[in-house]
């Protein structure tokens, strides 16, 4: 999986600036491989950000501004949705990647995965006793009912 983000080499605006090296640096001190591209210099680039950002999620005017980040050609988001998940430590999550080792989103992902299996050992649990129960329902009703037939052969 490639995470791609669009970049502009040279924007006048300082704003846009800083959200790409805020994107840019967080990426690499995670250490997560990303190809960026160059909407500035690069008409190919610009026209197919352009057209794969989904309509939801453009502005106003209709044309999203860089920084945008895609896994593939899957889009993850632009930089609000980017600081949002880094703010809840799902940067992994946000861009579709599985998170490393002994980070806090494996952690939780691990624990969450304890939960489903628990309550799935819980289920199968219950299951068993129901079974069970519905075995021991079923011989006392044969039981009854071979009393029966030998009562009125009698």
């Amino acid at each position: 999986m490639v995470i791609k983000v669009f970049l502009a080499s040279s924007s006048g605006s300082t704003a846009i600036k800083k959200k790409q090296q805020d994107v840019v640096g967080f990426l690499e001190a995670l250490r997560v491989e990303y190809d960026p591209l160059d909407i500035a210099c690069n008409e190919e680039n610009r026209m197919w950000m352009r057209q794969n950002v989904p309509e939801e999620k453009k502005p106003a005017n209709g044309i999203p501004l860089p920084p945008q980040i895609f896994n593939e050609e899957s889009y993850c988001g632009d930089y609000e949705t980017f600081f949002d998940a880094k703010e809840d430590n799902s940067v992994f999550a946000f861009l579709g990647l599985p998170p490393p080792p002994g980070s806090k989103e494996a952690h939780a992902e691990e624990e969450e995965q304890d939960e489903e299996d628990l309550q799935s050992e819980e289920e199968e649990e219950l299951l068993q006793l129901e079974e069970e129960e519905e075995a021991e329902v079923q011989e006392e009703e044969e039981g009854d009912l071979e009393e029966t037939q030998e009562e009125e052969a009698e």
